[in-house]
């Protein structure tokens, strides 16, 4: 387990739940297409945190944010989650972590988050959502709303029952070409079960307020609505930017899309504007995916945009 910050953002405190550490990713499978020699290059100008030294292999995480204001326990994102289904992606099949426990290690048990906010729906950030008991998905956090874009929803729901009704919703939503579709199963074990139980509120993706301080920022290609969210407290600002990025190398490169994003045409605009905006805004900003600290900030010049982990 990787040991963890706690951050001040106005009134309120954000701090890291590891879930876990991909400590050998491939740059050629992150970054498929991409030249090996343009990855080496790149990488040569990225820390020992974020880069393997002697293998050349780069560094990831998966964790939630914990978000606690004067008013609330906020998670936003919920990583994968114990017991899920993914034989698609072996690193995120059948977990069997203490998520759960490093969250309470921080004083929070599950029934004290009252808000859980999700950038976008795939795998790895819906996971927690959820928690299997007596062979039935549950929710892991039973007094929480849980807020996400309706437009996920819909997409996740229409792939789900595989009537053809999915297409609609990608060409409204204009955003090219799809690459592949999101890992099959998580609308049935980590979105469905919220929404049946009451504790889920579907919202539009156009920067309204959507809680205190909370607006979701329209930033689409990984995923087909997935969302930046923003936080704002005493004039202080915060962007949980989710899966724009997985990894620093893609600040020097937002050319560049990971494997997982879906829309492979609108994905790198997003990326620009995130980082623009981190850096117009002087926004902390917390990654997904990044590792060492997971957070940092972003400064701009000219055309060229630098990270700055804190």
């Amino acid at each position: 387990m990787q040991d963890s910050t706690t951050y001040r953002v106005g009134d309120a405190t954000v701090t890291r739940i590891f879930e876990i550490g991909l400590d050998a990713v491939e740059g050629a499978f992150l970054f498929p297409g991409i030249d090996p020699d343009s990855i080496a290059r790149e990488r040569s100008t990225i820390g020992p945190g974020s880069v393997d030294p002697r293998t050349g292999a780069l560094r990831l995480s998966i964790h939630s944010w914990l978000v606690r204001t004067p008013e609330r326990v906020v998670l936003i994102d919920t990583a994968t989650g114990n017991d899920k289904e993914r034989p698609g992606a072996a690193v995120l099949h059948r977990l069997n972590e203490p998520f759960l426990d490093r969250l309470r290690a921080e004083g929070v048990g599950p029934a004290d988050v009252d808000l859980v906010l999700m950038t976008h729906l795939h795998a790895d950030h819906v996971g927690w959502n959820t928690r299997l008991a007596n062979g039935r998905w549950v929710p892991a956090f039973p007094n929480a709303l849980h807020l996400f874009s309706g437009r996920e929803h819909a997409y996740l729901a229409a792939l789900s029952a595989g009537d053809g009704s999915d297409a609609a919703i990608r060409n409204a939503a204009r955003l090219g070409p799809m690459l592949h579709p999101p890992l099959p199963g998580v609308y049935e074990d980590s979105v469905r079960p919220i929404v049946e139980a009451g504790l889920a509120r579907q919202v539009v993706v156009d920067g309204s307020e959507v809680a205190d301080g909370f607006r979701f920022l329209p930033s689409p290609g990984h995923s087909i609505d997935h969302a930046c969210i923003s936080f704002t407290s005493r004039g202080e600002r915060a962007l949980f930017w989710g899966d724009v990025m997985h990894h620093p190398l893609q600040v020097a490169r937002p050319d560049w899309n990971s494997v997982y994003c879906e829309f492979p045409e609108a994905a790198p605009t997003s990326r620009r504007w995130a980082m623009n905006h981190a850096a117009e805004t002087g926004s902390l900003v917390f990654t997904t995916h990044f590792a060492e600290s997971s957070a940092g900030r972003i400064s701009r010049d000219g055309d060229r945009f630098a990270w700055h982990f804190v």
